[in-house]
Formats: structure tokens, sequence, C-alpha cells
């Protein structure tokens, strides 16, 4: 079990690099949105808006949402700072909650939906949750929209990657392929067999041993998905688009939403726990279709 006092600094590094993680993207993205040419983005920058909230249950954190952009249809940024105890349901199914339901979560949330088609759509988050144990978990991948971009062998695909590659194999080799295929399993819709996007990396219960070395790769994931997403979007940023693009931007969103409400774990763990219900799906995408 770990000490209450280390576990709230632990809580509170995580979360101050979560918030200062979140200022960053935030940036970035909103000199994407300045950045896209007004002739095929018509319209006045895009900004977000960050709107506090409070957890009855227990601690809260911040909305970040920009809505109608020129270049980001949608997209939410949100951090978080949640404590309380699970319900015997959930304490079920999280490790060292058999022993005590009591938990804290902290981590930063992000889901970006693009005007272009022909701009991924992506999402990232990472996470510190404690119970008795206490372990990091999150990732990133990338949901091309257009068939041509949706292997693993295409451009975007192979830069994203690599990216995520770099962050794992500063810490140990062996945990890219590992991360890369849980990423592969997990975004997958049995009742289509197919995947949800082109992957990246995914992990939960990450636990060396070594916190501190854990942390650090953990702020490595957010790193490498600052680095490596902006420049993906600016290479498609000039890519003209056709009404046959959008529509199957409309209909590739419609198994985003099948997956997140069918098989997200993390937007099963922020209802079952009473979280702020705005964030929780503001991973929906803003217009979709069902052929």
């Amino acid at each position: 079990m770990t000490d209450p006092a280390l576990l709230d600094s632990y809580n509170t590094r995580a979360r101050a690099w979560f918030d200062s993680l979140r200022d960053r993207i935030v940036a970035e993205f909103e000199r994407l949105e300045d950045e896209a040419p007004a002739e095929l983005y018509p319209g006045e920058p895009g900004r977000f808006e960050l709107k506090p909230w409070v957890r009855p249950a227990g601690g809260g954190g911040v909305m970040g949402f920009m809505r109608g952009g020129r270049f980001f249809e949608k997209c939410g940024v949100h951090i978080s700072l949640v404590h309380g105890k699970f319900s015997p349901e959930m304490a079920a199914n999280m490790p060292g909650a058999d022993e005590d339901p009591s938990f804290t979560a902290t981590g930063i949330s992000l889901i970006a939906h693009m005007v272009n088609p022909r701009v991924p759509a992506v999402h990232m988050n990472t996470r510190f949750l404690a119970t008795r144990r206490s372990w990091f978990g999150g990732g990133a991948d990338l949901t091309p929209l257009i068939e041509e971009q949706r292997s693993q062998e295409a451009d975007d695909a192979v830069l994203f990657h690599a990216a995520m590659k770099a962050a794992c194999d500063k810490y140990d080799p062996a945990w890219y392929p590992d991360y890369k295929k849980r990423c592969d399993e997990y975004f997958f819709l049995p009742h289509r067999n197919e995947p949800r996007g082109i992957g990246g990396i995914f992990y939960d219960h990450h636990n060396s041993g070594d916190w501190e070395r854990d942390f650090a790769f953990t702020k490595d994931v957010g790193e490498a998905f600052l680095e490596v997403y902006p420049k993906i979007a600016r290479h498609r940023m000039d890519e003209p688009w056709t009404e046959a693009d959008r529509t199957e931007q409309l209909v590739r969103r419609g198994r985003y939403v099948e997956f997140n409400l069918l098989y997200d774990r993390g937007t099963m763990f922020g209802l079952k726990t009473g979280g702020n219900i705005e964030s929780i799906l503001s991973s929906m995408p803003p217009m979709v279709s069902w052929p």
C-alpha cells in the first residue's frame, strides 16, 4: 500500500504535469487554427474555453473545449483529479479495491475531430490511479477517415507509430510491441470485425515498481503526442477535400461512436464513478452518418 502522504505527493505532481501538458496542447492547437489557410478554412480561428467542474462525490477537474473552429471541428482536452469509493461492481475489477474501495484518479483526456476529412482524428489519454495499489495507464491512437490512409503502412501511420515506439524504446524495447498489440486489440469493433483506426499504443496497470520511471514514461508519451500529431495535421492541412471525402468521414465517425458507447472502458469508468457527463461524452463527433 502506498503511504498516504506519498500518494498525495504523487497525485499533486501527476496533476501538475497533466495541467502543463494541457496548456501546451491548447497553445499548439490554437496555433494550428491560426495557420489554417483561409481559402480552405474560412472564418475566425477557434479558441478553447476552459470550464472547471466539481464532482459531488469528491474532486473535479477542468473541461477544455474548442467547438466550431476553422480547422478543429470539435476538440476536447480535459483534466481531472477525483477521489471516493468504488461501487462493489467497480471494485471487483480494480486491483487493490477488493481490500479497500477507496480510490484516487487523475489524468488528461483528449479527442480531436477535424473539419478536413483528410486530417485524421486523434485520441490521447494518460492517467494515474491508486487504490491499495497504484498504476499508470493511457496511450494514443490515430483514426484516419479516408480509405487510402487507413493502413499501418500509410505515411501518417508510420510517423505516428515511430513517435510512440521512440517513447517506449527509451525505457524498454519490449514495451512498444506489447502496447501496440494491446492497442490493436482494444480499439477493435467485434460486431464489425474491423479496427477503429490504425492504432498506436495502449497500456494499463503499468507499475514497474519504480514510480519515477513510470511517471517519466507517461510524460514522454504525452511529449511524443504533442510532437507528432501537429506534424501530421500540418502535413494534411493544405489538402482540399470533396463531398465524397466528407461523406466517408461522417460514416467512419459512426464507427467511432459505436466503439465509444459499446466498448470504451474510459467512458464506462467515468459514467460509473459519477464523472462529468459533458466531458465524458465529449469524444462524440459533432456530425456523423450511418448509411
